[in-house]
């Protein structure tokens, strides 16, 4: 009995730091595999994905009631800015934190140094550059090309109209600024630089769920993932419509945005079988690719959308507008929140 008792105590000892270590490992999971019914899932998310992407995006930007000079578009701003705020924090950013601290990277140097905030925070600092260099030489091309006269209706919308700006006056009822062409041209820097930062990890998102072979891993991703797309479609549609750029330039974004998904889901399907989700490339690209992700969308969400529209003269002169904004941006980061649980 006592031997037994001493070969038992061996036997926990050996085995237990390979139980240990069974819980983090680098090889690929083949338990849950079953391709042809991944592959099922994979289509019906490429086809949610594409539809509600396409219907967020629109929304914001063909609907009537959402005009820039509504009051009601600052509340979905202000949605769409709690989307956008919690996908940096809470659905990129995360990602970025366990690809970049994996024990699948070597402990030198990505183990010494927090590469995903340091990049994060490189990016966000290169969006400030980039906004406030580009806000700069439209206001200085506007200078130059003279004061802009804007006429103004009844619901406060700029329109163009006949004006002697050399001698400092104008015919009708008008508004003098300089600064109408290039505010306007900020906004399309911001809904340029507000795409590429939701496109990069749309890409990432699109390759992780199409080389995935798991229907446990895919499924729950489908609802998740169509949701997440329709809410940020229409952050980014708010910010597209408020640049009031041109037809065709409009089309071409709200196609990018659309597809960006399901082409990378395309992709992953592609390489499914030589893509390893743990190998140190997958992990390092994913890894600095998200983290620049979010540090973008963390900055376009406080600066070009809360900042900006919570200190305009007309949400700061409107109680009720100030109140339905705030709600609407507590709604949107919380429903996003939300759909962490599954993605």
């Amino acid at each position: 009995m006592a031997n037994f008792k001493k070969v038992v105590c061996w036997s926990i000892l050996f085995l237990l730091p390979a139980v240990v270590l069974g819980d983090c490992t680098c090889d690929s999971e083949d338990q849950g595999i079953k391709k042809n019914e991944a592959l099922k899932y994979k289509i019906a998310a490429l086809a949610a994905i594409l539809v509600s992407s396409a219907i967020g995006v629109c929304i914001p930007v063909l609907g009537k009631a959402l005009s820039p000079d509504k009051n009601f578009f600052f509340m979905i701003k202000a949605f769409a800015a709690g989307v956008i705020l919690a996908t940096g924090f809470i659905h990129v950013l995360p990602d970025a934190f366990e690809s970049l601290t994996s024990p699948c990277l070597k402990e030198h140097p990505w183990g010494d140094f927090p590469f995903s905030g340091f990049v994060a925070m490189v990016a966000a600092m290169g969006t400030l550059m980039v906004d406030t260099y580009a806000t700069s030489y439209f206001k200085n091309k506007s200078k130059e090309s003279g004061v802009v006269a804007q006429s103004v209706d009844e619901e406060g919308a700029n329109n163009n109209v006949h004006s002697h700006a050399a001698h400092g006056h104008a015919h009708g009822s008008l508004v003098v600024t300089g600064d109408y062409e290039s505010e306007l041209l900020r906004y399309r820097v911001i809904a340029l630089v507000l795409e590429l930062g939701i496109i990069v990890h749309s890409v990432i998102i699109g390759i992780a769920l199409g080389a995935s072979e798991s229907p446990k891993t895919i499924r729950p991703l489908v609802g998740a993932l169509t949701f997440h797309q329709f809410f940020e479609g229409m952050g980014l549609g708010g910010s597209i419509a408020q640049a009031k750029l041109k037809s065709r330039a409009i089309a071409i974004m709200v196609l990018f945005f659309s597809l960006t998904t399901p082409i990378g889901i395309v992709i992953g399907i592609g390489i499914t079988n030589i893509y390893d989700e743990n190998s140190p490339t997958a992990l390092i690209v994913e890894g600095i690719f998200n983290s620049a992700s979010a540090g973008i969308l963390i900055y376009m969400a406080l600066v070009d959308f809360l900042a900006a529209d919570f200190m305009h003269p007309r949400m700061q002169g409107n109680g009720k507008l100030q109140l339905g904004a705030n709600i609407s941006l507590l709604l949107g980061a919380g429903l996003m929140a939300l759909i962490a649980k599954w993605a």
